[in-house]
């Protein structure tokens, strides 16, 4: 079980062979590293199930490998237009996760120095079309672990700011909390060759140049997004996890979060978040530990708004009405005084 999503394991990944698993999406969801927050959202999983499901397809279709296998419908493996009704349960190849241990308070990623295939690699990739407001690329401006010439810029950016091409950029995925790292330590850490560090980087830009045309046509802009990828049996690249959802990505409509940000946005306003911020910057490992304080449950009308929102966005994009609620912009015009 992770923080947002249960796992069945039909068959165990080996050292060069995939298992089988299925996720099961659940009502869960997650921010700012925390884990399971209070509300559980109605239907999300379905929602996120069946758009990823969608990405996942289309990919497929442009030459993209990917772990997905299908949805599960009544025991049976189906693609998503053989699907009658919203489902949560899609199977997928399983690869191994490889966790580093933690030695003298820091990560130690040797077992990449041995393991060469069939292994999620240990990483996450944003790619960043434009800077929102809550983009953690300002912040670490601020900080001065990120300079503006490694984003390819001249001047400072401001929130909203449209980039001229997308940046990629990479954290750690295995940490507790996770930290963006650059692509010589994420080469190092992964154990990466140069020519697998530029075919991440070309994956990436076309899954972002996919769901970017596919979103606009719903009227929504893919302002960044986040992938994940893993070596099958003869270290091929695949794309695998969940894409192309209001959980990996940050969608906008004329400046109005379609995303997990909403929720985000809530939360940075309460003490909790203070807290959070707090105890990351005394310990990156062990922070839960100092916040004595937990996250308060969702307004009520927020709720049913993000709950309406995730269920509208998979209608949309899907061109399939899987669930009664109303469209994007109605739930957008709600929710103006939240944001």
């Amino acid at each position: 079980m992770g923080s947002v999503k249960n796992l069945i394991i039909l068959q165990s990944p080996k050292e060069e062979k995939a298992g089988i698993g299925r996720f099961i999406f659940s009502d869960r969801y997650s921010v700012f590293d925390w884990g399971e927050m209070p509300d559980h959202i109605p239907d999300k999983g379905k929602s996120i199930c069946i758009s990823t499901a969608y990405f996942f397809e289309k990919l497929e279709q442009n030459g993209i490998k990917t772990h997905y296998i299908g949805l599960i419908e009544n025991g049976n493996i189906k693609k998503l237009n053989e699907i009658e009704n919203p489902i949560d349960i899609l199977e997928f190849k399983m690869l191994r996760v490889l966790k580093p241990e933690i030695k003298n308070n820091n990560y130690d990623y040797s077992i990449y120095k041995k393991e060469r295939v069939n292994f999620l690699i240990p990483l996450e990739i944003i790619y960043r079309n434009y800077l929102p407001a809550g983009s953690s690329i300002f912040k670490r401006l601020k900080e001065g672990s990120l300079k503006i010439e490694d984003i390819g810029l001249k001047e400072i950016p401001v929130p909203g700011q449209k980039l001229d091409k997308p940046l990629i950029d990479i954290s750690t995925k295995l940490e507790l909390t996770d930290r963006y790292i650059s692509w010589e330590e994420a080469k190092e850490i992964a154990n990466l060759t140069e020519d697998e560090i530029e075919e991440i980087k070309s994956k990436t830009l076309i899954i972002n140049e996919i769901i970017t045309k596919e979103c606009e046509k719903i009227g929504l802009i893919n302002e960044d997004g986040k992938v994940e990828f893993g070596f099958d049996e003869n270290r091929n690249l695949i794309l695998v996890d969940a894409v192309g959802t209001l959980d990996e990505c940050r969608f906008t409509h004329e400046g109005i979060p379609v995303s997990k940000e909403v929720a985000r946005i809530y939360y940075r306003k309460t003490e909790w978040y203070k807290k959070v911020e707090e105890a990351k910057r005394k310990d990156k490992i062990k922070w839960k530990e100092y916040v004595d304080i937990t996250p308060s449950p969702l307004p009520k009308e927020l709720f049913i708004l993000i709950s309406n929102l995730y269920k509208s966005y998979t209608n949309e994009l899907t061109e399939k009405k899987w669930f009664d609620v109303p469209p994007l912009k109605v739930i957008l015009s709600d929710l103006k005084k939240y944001i």
